[in-house]
């Protein structure tokens, strides 16, 4: 997978709420950690702005990240982000460094498919809803998908789609699958609409009447 993505960061010192509150406060920073490999977690801090413009793309959360730490180049990859409850203001990530021989576990995106075209609705008037927007995997950072396509052209009414069904891409393989077939989980279904469901119970009424 190419590397898309680039992040500046600078080295952190001083650590706590205060001074986390501090940063975003006054400096327009976020603080941060990245960790993992054979290196010490690094505390480090983030322009805000940047950070924003970058989670505007889907693909940020599932690719490879450059992130320079004092003119020192890592990859990483996003392991968790903090929002704020009711501001648009991140307050904290957490980056894990990757190497090319490591595999790396992270959610990806799920995209749907074919739902204009699916049987289930097209022919048999059903509605499709979807359980899971998004999937564990586990794979090296050269296989790590920015997304996984779920078709669900062949879905009839009435029934559900699993982790099983999905086609994986080459190198990729499911967390929840690895557990065993009951974390064999649903991610999208077919299922008659409400107007249907009205129509049919109408009809029966009529009839007993």
């Amino acid at each position: 997978m190419s590397t898309d993505f680039l992040l500046h960061a600078k080295g952190r010192d001083v650590s706590g709420k205060g001074a986390s509150r501090r940063l975003r406060r006054l400096a327009g920073e976020i603080p941060a950690i990245v960790y993992g490999g054979q290196k010490e977690p690094q505390s480090l801090t983030l322009v805000h702005k940047d950070v924003l413009k970058a989670l505007e793309n889907e693909a940020f959360y599932s690719n490879i990240i450059t992130l320079t730490i004092d003119d020192k180049a890592e990859e990483v990859v996003l392991k968790d982000l903090q929002r704020h409850p009711a501001k648009l203001l991140i307050l904290h990530m957490d980056f894990l460094r990757v190497s090319k021989s490591t595999m790396i576990t992270l959610k990806v995106p799920l995209h749907f498919v074919n739902e204009d075209i699916c049987v289930g609705v097209k022919n048999q008037g059903g509605v499709i809803s979807h359980t899971v927007s998004d999937l564990e995997v586990q794979c090296l950072p050269k296989n790590l998908p920015e997304f996984i396509e779920v078709d669900l052209a062949t879905l009839e009414l009435g029934a559900t789609l699993h982790i099983s069904d999905i086609v994986m891409p080459k190198g990729v393989e499911s967390v929840a699958l690895n557990h065993g077939a009951d974390h064999d989980l649903s991610v999208a279904a077919v299922n008659k609409s409400k107007s249907r469901e009205t129509t049919s119970d109408e009809v029966s009424d009529d009839t007993e009447s």
